[in-house]
């Protein structure tokens, strides 16, 4: 192992070294291309992810019976996501075909278009699906490895969310390097595509089928996740009494199935399209940004984003050294060794990444290095902020766990208040982070730069996401690994470190979904940034009326020629016009909309799974005695037939809602609505994340003997606070970062056909 951690750390160096002679000539798109770099990352991860799925499997997967409900758990997930990706199919064929014909026929979008939105989709799922493979593979081995110590099973359960998270930027990489060579090198020289500057944004669509997939996915996952969780929770520990992952509760297998299709699956889809986001947006924002800059040609303020992603692909796998932990040890060791891995990588990456911008760019970009940082620091404080709000080792959990002693009703009202003063700390950090990636990367002078080191903040934020998200991915292994110990009849103090994982894993995984959210709103101001630009580039391709022109005056700034055509468009948004108003309030509104919408599903798909399992009960008088087997296979049928329900609507939500505004309104309206649904869903994302991890670890706080322990009514008025928080956490609240940057997306690629549809109406009825 030791040996393979060197030979990262030599291609980390080698790869970098060598870029200090190659841009000699910095004003020049020919040769210099640091695509190669970006192979090396990708291989280098998707090798690693390997080599630790291959080291995971030959682990010892414990006894029979552990492995029985391991292939449970295991063909469960994979028949959801069968399921699932059957009706994500015909979404993506119809969405293919829409595109096509504005592609081919209408001549609005580039031709490459439509296939980029298909590879985005598949390789989102295809992350979540290996992720998933190996978590299902990993629960009885975390298990039979936590029969020995806490750290062995520590170390299964965390090389597993290393393979999710070396498999999430394995794939972005090589998407990214697959569609740079096909246009680059393959497309370019036959003319199809003018010059570089074109590439990033047909490489936008591909983010958008990625996020279509991880809106699906996530929105699916944890509608399935959640119902069978609420079931098993409110019928089984609640009314029967019965402890948690009791084989004698019908929905325990369906909760354990949910917890691999909802947060490692989805959960990869989910962080997959959040990373290819922040970069494309950042590559395209480069791409502008270089008109205006002496020292930089387009090819380098491309390719630097991608370059500075590789070097975090490269730093995450050296970064995962030093994750350990010796013997049974408390939770706040095991996290302090996840830290040691995530600030060593963070430390790696601020290194190469100046050497990097210092040998290709110059002194002078080294603003943007400074972006870099600005982004890898507000990562970590958000980090901080959501470990303090949600971890039981801290106050606000411990007195939210305290508040069970006067029932459901006081649980519930400080769960939500301390998911609204949870806030604060990750607004003001991406608030501060956005003016210093502006301004140090040099927006004061030029604002397209400035634009550009916002967008570098995300990547910066996000370029640790190798070992972040294997801190999070890690965490549904634990919790699968107790349920295992729970049915097998394993000795209690193998529950009790698995608990341990899982109680340190509900954390992690806050923070996750904390850097999920965090870079989410410094991707959709950077896509923000990039539509305002798509509309000036569009303007000058479609001919546009006059009563197109007079009704955005103020808003649009066109200059003709003698001739009447378009010579120059600049773009400014007034916030007293009514235009610019309505915007924002159709924004504003959409999140709360789609809450509102998974939360009801979530419901509706709880309340026909309590409704089984009662029946169970009811019916099967052998079931609570032990001498009658319950009839899983029914509660994993509800979960999956509800989550293919339910999930179709919310998900269209995204698409229909800027495209209606767009084609009704105009361009222009969009750019508020994107604005209104960005500050209302990050604020509401973090405030249902932390609310939701907090009440999760509030119970189990009582469940280690707090507060009258197990069984108590302080532990019936945490289940129940637990139970609202599992939709705020696991399904609203992590859909609510894609729905931002899918809408972001989807009126990038769909910005000619506001203009044009928008004009044609104005046109028609004045």
């Amino acid at each position: 192992m030791k040996k393979l951690y060197k030979l990262v750390l030599i291609v980390l160096i080698f790869s970098i070294v060598p870029i200090t002679g190659i841009f000699a000539d910095s004003t020049a798109e020919g040769s210099h291309d640091m695509m190669w770099i970006t192979w090396i990352g990708s291989f280098a991860a998707l090798i690693f992810a390997l080599f630790l799925a291959v080291s995971v499997i030959k682990k010892d997967a414990g006894s029979e019976i552990m492995r029985t409900i391991s292939r449970a758990i295991q063909e469960g997930a994979i028949a959801y996501l069968k399921q699932q990706y059957k009706v994500v199919a015909l979404f993506f064929v119809f969405l293919f075909i829409l595109l096509a014909v504005i592609s081919f026929w209408l001549k609005l979008l580039s031709p490459f278009v439509p296939f980029a939105f298909i590879t985005g989709g598949f390789f989102s799922g295809l992350a979540g699906f290996i992720g998933m493979s190996i978590s299902t593979r990993a629960n009885a081995r975390t298990a039979r490895a936590a029969q020995d110590t806490l750290n062995g099973g520590l170390r299964v359960a965390f090389s597993s969310g290393t393979v999710m998270g070396m498999v999430v930027v394995g794939l972005g990489l090589l998407d990214l390097s697959i569609w740079w060579t096909l246009l680059r090198y393959v497309f370019l020289p036959m003319g199809l595509i003018k010059n570089i500057a074109e590439i990033p944004p047909i490489m936008i669509t591909f983010g958008m089928g990625a996020s279509s997939m991880a809106l699906f996915a996530r929105l699916g996952g944890g509608i399935f996740t959640k119902a069978a969780d609420v079931g098993a929770d409110l019928v089984g520990k609640v009314e029967a009494g019965i402890p948690e992952d009791d084989p004698r509760n019908p929905a325990t297998i369906a909760d354990n199935v949910g917890d691999n299709v909802g947060d490692v699956a989805g959960m990869g889809a989910d962080l997959y399209e959040s990373y290819v986001g922040s970069i494309i947006a950042t590559m395209a924002l480069g791409s502008i940004a270089s008109l205006k800059l002496p020292n930089v040609s387009a090819l380098q303020a491309i390719q630097i984003p991608v370059s500075i992603a590789t070097i975090g692909v490269l730093s995450s796998i050296l970064g995962t050294v030093f994750v350990h932990a010796k013997g049974d040890v408390s939770q706040k060791v095991l996290l302090g060794a996840l830290r040691r891995g995530i600030y060593a990588a963070t430390i790696m990456i601020a290194v190469f990444s100046f050497i990097l911008i210092y040998f290709t760019a110059g002194k002078s970009f080294l603003g943007v290095w400074g972006a870099v940082i600005v982004g890898l620091i507000a990562g970590n404080i958000i980090g901080f902020s959501t470990e303090y709000f949600t971890s039981d080792n801290y106050k606000p959990t411990k007195e939210l766990a305290n508040e069970t002693q006067t029932g459901p009703a006081t649980v519930i009202i400080g769960g939500i208040a301390l998911g609204m003063a949870s806030t604060f700390v990750p607004v003001i950090t991406v608030a501060l982070a956005t003016l210093f990636a502006f301004f140090i990367s040099g927006g004061g002078v030029n604002p397209g730069i400035g634009l550009y080191g916002i967008g570098m903040a995300a990547v910066g934020m996000l370029s640790t996401l190798g070992i972040t998200l294997a801190t999070d991915a890690y965490g549904p292994v634990a919790d699968n690994a107790g349920g295992i110990a729970e049915m097998a009849n394993l000795d209690p103090a193998v529950r009790e470190r698995t608990d341990a994982l899982d109680a340190l894993g509900n954390t992690t995984a806050a923070t996750g979904k904390g850097f999920a959210i965090g870079s989410a709103a410094l991707t959709a101001l950077a896509l923000l940034a990039e539509y305002g630009n798509k509309i000036v580039e569009g303007l000058h391709h479609i001919p546009v009326s006059k009563t197109f022109e007079n009704l955005y005056t103020g808003l649009l700034h066109i200059t003709r020629s003698a001739g009447g055509q378009i010579q120059n468009v600049s773009l400014s948004v007034d916030l007293m016009n009514p235009l610019i108003l309505v915007g924002l309030l159709i924004g504003g509104v959409l999140p709360f909309v789609f809450s509102s919408m998974s939360m009801r599903a979530v419901g509706r798909a709880a309340g026909d799974m309590v409704k089984e399992v009662r029946r169970q009960f009811r019916e099967k008088k052998g079931i609570l005695q032990g001498t009658e087997k319950p009839d899983y296979a029914a509660c994993v049928l509800i979960s999956t037939k509800s989550a293919q329900r339910e999930m179709v609507l919310p998900s269209l939500l995204a698409i229909i809602a800027p495209v209606s505004v767009g084609i009704i309104f105009g361009p222009v309206t969009v750019i508020a609505l994107l604005a209104g649904s960005l500050a209302t869903g990050f604020v509401l994302a973090i405030m249902m994340a932390n609310s939701g991890g907090a009440w999760d670890n509030a119970k189990k706080y009582v469940e280690n003997g707090n507060l009258g322990g197990k069984g108590s009514d302080a532990h019936k008025a945490a289940i129940v606070g637990d139970t609202v928080g599992d939709p705020f956490k696991d399904t609203s609240g992590p859909s609510l970062n894609i729905l931002i940057k899918l809408m972001s997306m989807v009126s990038i690629v769909f910005v000619t056909s506001f203009i044009a549809l928008n004009n044609l109406i104005l046109r028609l009825f004045g």
